[in-house]
């Protein structure tokens, strides 16, 4: 039986090389490959992939909330985190949004092949460094809206800024900007923010 296969990753080059390893696999068929997380979930309606294998850093949705999106649009669609980002903030998201599993992109080809057929037995594949990792590091500190105020105060945005694209008072987002710098133990809200993307939170 052939699995097929749905490719998201944005950077042409890695998706290129993945395609062209997986495809030497002679139960492999890749049958979509987009570039955007936004992309993934209209491919796989359209070529219905019995696994996707979905990078995290992606412009648009990133492949955390494509891969929500993914499973809520077509369950049946098994997906495989692929990405350089081997953090274990990401593996504990991923899982929780309804990865089927998560690996690094320097996986040998005939792992990553190997983890493709386990994914779509219904098994669940974790690089097995990332996994300790993940339970060592445990969950985020912060709440949902303290991760998505920090996200948007990255980008340079003032308090202000952040509260108009929120919706939420200057005085909410000083709260929980605070809120945030303390449980990373940062300084700043640019050192907070760096903390969290280091350790896969946001």
């Amino acid at each position: 039986m052939t699995i097929r296969l749905l490719l998201a990753d944005d950077q042409a080059l890695v998706r290129g090389a993945l395609a062209a390893l997986l495809q030497l696999e002679a139960d492999l068929e890749v049958v979509a490959e987009v570039g955007s997380g936004d992309e993934v979930v209209a491919a796989a309606l359209e070529h219905a992939p019995d696994v996707a294998l979905v990078d995290v850093e992606m412009p648009g949705l990133d492949g955390i909330a494509a891969t929500a999106q993914l499973r809520r649009c077509c369950p049946s669609t098994r997906v495989l985190i692929v990405t350089t980002f081997g953090r274990p903030g990401y593996v504990r998201r991923a899982l929780e949004a309804g990865a089927q599993g998560f690996v690094v992109k320097d996986a040998p080809a005939a792992d990553l092949a190997q983890a493709v057929r386990r994914v779509h037995a219904g098994l669940r594949v974790i690089d097995p460094s990332l996994a300790v990792d993940s339970m060592v590091s445990g969950a985020s500190p912060l709440t949902s809206r303290e991760s998505d105020v920090l996200r948007q105060a990255a980008g340079g945005g003032t308090v202000a800024d952040v509260a108009r694209v929120l919706c939420l008072s200057e005085g909410t987002v000083r709260n929980h900007l605070s809120s945030a710098i303390g449980k990373t133990g940062a300084r700043t809200r640019a050192e907070a923010a760096a903390i969290a993307r280091d350790n896969g939170w946001l």
